[in-house]
Order: structure tokens, then sequence, then C-alpha cells
């Protein structure tokens, strides 16, 4: 179920957040450097896990960045293993791009 989950860009915290009403259900860390953007950590809440949450978050912040001109690097191990399944955001990373 992901319809009522609400992802918003925390870039004072250098975060995506997803949001469950009031409740912040995960979020997605990273860092930027010159023309790349490093995604470092991603965690879900316990009492929202299996609802969605993770690929959503992630789906929102890659498609964000998707619209600029970063390049994604994906250090966090979730995020490594969403794009392996979601080849069609390959092509935001370093080595989609080769």
């Amino acid at each position: 179920m992901t319809q009522d989950i609400r992802v918003t860009h925390d870039e004072a915290r250098h975060r995506w957040e997803a949001w469950i009403g009031d409740d912040l259900a995960g979020s997605t860390s990273y860092r930027r450097s010159e023309g790349a953007i490093d995604f470092r950590h991603t965690v879900v809440e316990p009492a929202f896990e299996g609802r969605g949450v993770g690929g959503t978050l992630v789906r929102a912040a890659l498609d964000e960045v998707a619209a600029g001109s970063e390049t994604v690097i994906a250090s966090c191990p979730f995020v490594a293993a969403w794009l392996e399944r979601h080849p069609d955001y390959l092509h935001l990373t370093a080595r989609g791009a080769r």
C-alpha cells in the first residue's frame, strides 16, 4: 500500500522523508558533491516496514534527481539493491551512463 505515503525533500537535513499521516515512516540521507548525489543511508521505521515505504521513498528521491543533472552514487545498500531491481533508473548512475 503506497497511496498514503507522502515524500518530502528536507534539503536542510540532506534527506528525503516518507510520511504516513503525521508520522515519519522513513528517510534516505545523502551527501552532495560536485555533480553527484551520494545516497548514504536509508531507514524505515519498524512500525512501517512491509508497507512499501522504502521503495516509494527511493523512487521519489530518484525521480527528483532525474529532473536535474546530478549523477547518483548508491553507497546505501538499500538504494543499490533498489537500483538493481529497477534497471530503468540505472542511467542515473555513473555505471549506467557508460
